[in-house]
């Protein structure tokens, strides 16, 4: 999405939502791609996040974390700003982009006044998910197709190769 510069005027507001916790609600309407607000928080290494932040001691998922890359981890409990209220939608009005080493939060569509803001975090999966794990990340949206958890699309398997038996043919003269 092309950058836009964001308006003077603030599009959202922090506000107790429906789907989880407090929510941002657009406090006027917003243009398709207009910038909203940029992700801030205290820059970490994954292993501090992981530290911090233990999923098998939280009884479900609750962390302000953006990772913005293979080394750095945005923890936006410490120093962050009000984009971290901006909750999950498998259906998302908004989505983050990752600028440089920043993260920016766009809107995808036009948003109406009042409306609540949504972008789809889509954590990483690995492999190792566990049903333990789809509970711990579910999602409760409420979009037609929620896909009932937080964590990425799952990828279909990718097709097996064929495997051709070939018949061997001696091509070779003999006399």
């Amino acid at each position: 999405m092309p950058p836009r510069s964001a308006p003077t005027t603030p599009a959202f507001k922090v506000r107790r939502s429906a789907v989880a916790g407090r929510g941002a609600f657009a406090i006027r309407d917003i243009r398709k791609g207009e910038r909203l607000i940029e992700y801030l928080g205290e820059r970490i290494s994954h292993a501090e996040a992981d530290a911090r932040y233990s999923d098998a001691a939280m009884a479900s998922h609750h962390t302000f974390l953006f990772a913005v890359s293979r080394q750095t981890v945005i923890d936006a409990l410490v120093g962050g700003n009000d984009a971290r209220f901006i909750n999950h939608s498998c259906a998302p009005n908004c989505e983050a982009v990752i600028e440089g080493s920043r993260v920016f939060i766009y809107a995808r569509k036009r948003i109406a006044k009042g409306k609540e803001l949504f972008y789809d975090y889509g954590y990483a999966r690995d492999g190792t998910e566990t049903p333990e794990d789809e509970r711990r990340y579910a999602c409760r949206c409420g979009a037609p197709r929620c896909r009932g958890t937080i964590l990425a699309p799952q990828r279909p398997p990718r097709p097996k190769p064929h495997h051709v038996v070939a018949r061997h043919t001696d091509k070779r003269k003999t006399d």
